[in-house]
């Protein structure tokens, strides 16, 4: 899943010196000196503390932060991660953004390696009290702990599939529609092996009785299997493109420029606006599940600021955010308190509304799901595999 992307905000100070240039600013200067750094929501609640979050631009909530820091204490120094996790471990392992970023909002699955690597600390769920209201399947998530340690907190799930236009397709439910040859040039598939392998290993797995265990963790021959079977469709003119972030995956909906492609559920959202009849589909295979995960840097703890993590993290998962985030994302943060926190607030939030989203998420985790796994085992060779793909 990733997600929407945004140009990468140059970080010139560490944090400390950031915050300290920031409370050091003068009231007259603040509106426009915040609104050329982009932390105008930090400013809006000048007497929270600051956390330094590097997550997916999917998870931002914008001018909502102001309200977010005034309920829990606590404002974010937001900064897209671009939703790649092979450049965020690099940056982690040998680069410096543990000397940048507090709290990491990250593709699931890495969480192992992480902790290994030494870059990221255990979560104390002990002080995060609204931990306990986390759907317990969301708990169960399997790479959410390492040796016995939480260092991944579920805070948004959801679970992808196919997008398309029933208007010129009917219902589609399978996979099967995206190799459809009757299709060829209609349909589309994201330029990442993250979504587009697994989505293709259910298919094989599912619909065409091929010999896949787990298709969010291929072996090395599964993966081979897998990756033939899409060579050999791009190279058959199957596919429009192979789309690349938000506004394109976007942009190929809205000009109509495919009938079918596997995606976001947020896609479906935004071509609806735009006055299309697009549908999600409810595959026969499955669905891809997927989470982002809330992850502890370590250098949160060499500077002192674990707890207002766990303060931050803890505010994620109190309602406001979850029904905010759902509104304007169609996500969820997978605990009732959304749907209470809307109830205390129907003038911002309707409760149908909020309620109706977890019914539609938790349907789709009743049925037949496939996690995502953004660190396989043999991850490196999926991106070899894709650079093949891509050079096809």
């Amino acid at each position: 899943m990733t997600k929407q992307s945004r140009p990468f905000l140059p970080r010139q100070h560490s944090n400390v010196q950031r915050r300290d240039i920031l409370k050091l600013m003068g009231a007259g200067g603040i509106a426009l000196s915040a609104a050329g750094l982009g932390f105008a929501p930090r400013l809006a609640a000048q007497d929270a503390a600051t956390v330094a979050f590097w997550a997916t631009a999917t998870l931002d909530i914008g001018d909502k932060w102001a309200e977010f820091a005034k309920q829990n204490g606590v404002t974010p120094e937001f900064t897209d991660n671009g939703n790649d996790l092979g450049p965020v471990i690099a940056r982690l392992a040998a680069g410096n953004a543990n000397d940048l970023f507090d709290i990491g909002g990250f593709q699931g699955g890495a969480e192992k390696e992480l902790a290994r690597q030494g870059v990221i600390i255990p979560w104390d769920t002990a002080k995060m009290p609204n931990y306990e209201s986390v759907w317990q399947w969301a708990k169960d998530i399997p790479y959410l702990k390492h040796d016995g340690k939480q260092y991944g907190i579920p805070a948004v799930i959801n679970a992808d599939s196919i997008i398309y236009r029933p208007d010129k397709l009917g219902k589609i439910d399978s996979y099967g529609a995206i190799f459809d040859p009757k299709l060829k040039g209609r349909v589309a598939m994201e330029d990442a092996w993250i979504n587009s392998a697994i989505f293709t290993a259910m298919y094989l797995k599912e619909s065409e009785n091929q010999p896949i265990a787990d298709p969010g963790n291929l072996s090395e021959s599964e993966l081979g299997l897998v990756m033939e079977f899409l060579i050999k469709h791009k190279s058959d003119g199957q596919f429009r493109t192979f789309w690349n972030g938000w506004e394109q995956g976007v942009q190929l909906v809205a000009d109509e420029e495919v009938d079918a492609m596997t995606g976001w559920e947020p896609i479906v959202y935004e071509g609806r606006k735009r006055g299309l009849q697009v549908e999600y589909a409810a595959p026969v295979e499955g669905y891809e599940g997927w989470g982002n995960n809330m992850v502890l840097l370590k250098g949160a703890g060499d500077r002192g600021v674990s707890d207002t993590a766990h303060t931050f993290v803890n505010g994620l998962l109190g309602g406001m955010y979850g029904c905010e985030l759902g509104q304007a994302r169609g996500y969820l943060v997978p605990t009732d308190n959304n749907v209470a926190y809307a109830k205390a607030h129907p003038e911002e939030y309707k409760p149908e509304d909020v309620e109706k989203l977890a019914e539609h998420v938790k349907a789709k985790f009743a049925g037949k799901i496939y996690w995502q796994n953004a660190r396989p085992d043999n991850f490196q060779l999926y991106e070899e595999w894709w650079q093949k793909l891509r050079n096809a």
